[in-house]
């Protein structure tokens, strides 16, 4: 296995993690301010635009092929 496969994969692994990672954090965020049902999804929809966002991004690089940069 070359290093450029290996970093793939830890790449893909690294970004779920990530992505574990940052919906814990809201929930967490919302479970200790009491935000209630319509609070948590408002934070949900909120922060997770970022994520998304960045996840989008990264997904259309790799299909354009400029994944070098």
């Amino acid at each position: 296995m070359r290093l450029a496969e290996i970093e793939a994969i830890m790449l893909n692994v690294g970004l779920v993690v990530f992505a574990g990672a940052v919906f814990f954090i809201i929930y967490d965020l919302a479970k200790k301010s009491n935000a209630g049902r319509f609070g948590t999804f408002i934070l949900f929809f909120a922060l997770g635009l970022g994520l998304a966002a960045f996840l989008i991004k990264t997904v259309v690089v790799e299909m354009i092929g400029g994944g070098g940069v």
